[in-house]
């Protein structure tokens, strides 16, 4: 469906996954230039229905295209052309960065945090290993895709963009956040796959939404420097969001492994998550938690769609039981609060030391200003309490997964919610997260897989009847991020691929 007064988005010029896309490219059928040049083309089409990139560098990515097609114009056969695949995974492919994500010393892609704080973008100073690993990977960086300020919500309608981030399936919901552009981006077809991070479901949230595949890796195993060490107390991540699994396995593979100097040890997986794709699990035991950890039910269409999903689940070999857990959604969320209030203080500080003058009131989103104000309240052994609770919450998961492999839960308790509803114009951000109708209420799930540092899954196994997306979330224990994309793989196989919202 879309919004009623929207005309329905164009079929974009390649419907394939990333992989793909890479594979047409080594083989000649276009160029890697041609491919940008017809995506720059289907971001002017569709774009100004959905808002949902928000800076464009063409020449930067031509100038990158430009160097791969001579790349490949010096294979001198096909086992040279197939060697430059392996090497470079994503051959061409063209890739939006998040606004609030890697760091690019390009100065097409300074980066704006979602904010009105840097109106001509805030330049980096260095790439970061993320950036790097894109590149080498064979990615062509061209943009940035639509975030919320500072990545701070569930929805992505930052009033630096002048108007919300628009859901392709029906324009008058959310395409999720905080990775809220580069769903809105992917599943409309404007790209094929986009770099998304995660700090309380920032990648799962949208791929839900927008009927996408987000993997939440686990704690360590993607790389963070030369800039950082970890974001918001260990609680963020970095990956992609994407149409396929195996464009989420290679992708992983391309850019997984912790860099010089990193905080933590990356998780060992296997020699090619993708290649391990092949490998159909069998006998999982799999424990299922289809309503708030309280008790409380989720939307009713929701609760079928993982009924559904965990019946398929039982015909494809694995054991399916209901489970429980013994906290609260508040025990989660809580402590995930603070470390979202904390990292933005911390950033905000940082920011006015290096610009010389404060940061005012009328800078940022009231949600925001709130934010700072209540992690200037808290003392510095609330914010220690708060990472010994993530670390008691990881020992906790670990003893539900000496019985369960992987926890199937809903990724949102309910479908995507109308545009409007999360704007970040409240004054008082404890509420806006953890009031009546906070946050928790909408997505009450993806935070614990945050504060453990476990990875999980989105994956989109059903439709509402007004025909957005609903995603299913599977977890399972740190370092297990090949397990849950075997699982993926085997259900993508049977279900087939998720049905894009372009018009016929």
């Amino acid at each position: 469906m879309t919004h009623p007064t929207s005309t329905p988005l164009p079929r974009p010029w390649f419907t394939g996954d990333a992989t793909a896309l890479a594979q047409a490219i080594v083989r000649g059928d276009c160029s890697a230039v041609q491919a940008l040049e017809r995506t720059l083309a289907d971001v002017a089409a569709m774009d100004p229905h959905l808002n949902a990139v928000c800076r464009l560098a063409p020449d930067l990515g031509r100038q990158q295209a430009q160097v791969l097609d001579a790349e490949l114009a010096a294979c001198r056969s096909d086992a040279e052309r197939a060697a430059l695949l392996q090497r470079r995974p994503f051959f061409g492919v063209p890739l939006l960065l998040k606004d609030v994500g890697p760091a690019t010393a390009h100065r097409g892609l300074p980066s704006r945090m979602g904010s009105r704080l840097f109106p001509d973008g805030a330049p980096w100073a260095v790439d970061g290993t993320l950036t790097q690993r894109y590149l080498a990977a064979g990615f062509v960086p061209f943009g940035r895709s639509t975030s919320p300020e500072m990545g701070m919500s569930a929805t992505t309608e930052a009033v630096a963009y002048g108007g919300p981030t628009r859901n392709p399936w029906h324009r008058a919901h959310s395409p999720g956040g905080s990775s809220g552009g580069a769903a809105a981006a992917t599943a409309s077809g404007m790209v094929t796959i986009a770099h998304a991070n995660d700090g309380a479901g920032s990648i799962r949230i949208p791929a839900s939404a927008c009927g996408l595949i987000g993997l939440k890796p686990s704690r360590g195993l993607m790389p963070t420097g030369p800039l950082a060490g970890e974001g918001w107390g260990g609680l963020t991540t970095d990956h992609v969001v994407t149409r396929s699994v195996r464009d989420c396995a290679r992708a992983l593979d391309a850019t997984a492994g912790s860099d010089p100097g990193a905080p933590y040890a990356a998780p060992v997986l296997p020699a090619s998550c993708e290649a391990a794709l092949a490998e159909a699990p069998r006998g999982l035991r799999i424990g299922v938690i289809n309503q708030f950890f309280e008790g409380d039910p989720v939307h009713p269409e929701v609760a079928a769609a993982i009924r559904a999903f965990a019946d398929q689940l039982q015909r494809l070999g694995h054991e399916v039981e209901t489970a429980t857990l013994d906290f609260s959604t508040h025990d989660v969320v809580y402590p995930v609060m603070q470390g979202v209030a904390t990292g933005t203080a911390l950033f905000l500080d940082q920011l006015q030391q290096q610009r010389g003058r404060p940061v005012t009131q009328g800078e940022v989103e009231p949600v925001v200003w709130s934010a700072w104000q209540t992690a200037a309240a808290f003392k510095a052994t609330d914010y220690l309490a708060a990472v010994n609770t993530f670390h008691r919450l990881g020992r906790r998961l670990a003893q539900f997964h000496e019985r369960f492999e992987l926890l199937l839960t809903p990724t949102l308790a309910e479908p995507p919610a109308v545009l409007g509803r999360f704007t970040m114009d409240k004054p008082d951000f404890i509420d806006y997260r953890l009031g009546p109708q906070g946050l928790w209420r909408y997505t009450p799930f993806c935070p614990l897989a945050n504060a453990t540092g476990a990875p999980a899954i989105s994956l989109p196994v059903g439709r509402s009847s007004s025909g957005l997306p609903i995603g299913a979330m599977l977890a399972a224990p740190h370092g297990q991020d090949a397990l849950l994309l075997r699982v993926a793989a085997q259900w993508e196989a049977a279900h087939g691929p998720a049905p894009m919202p372009f018009a016929a």
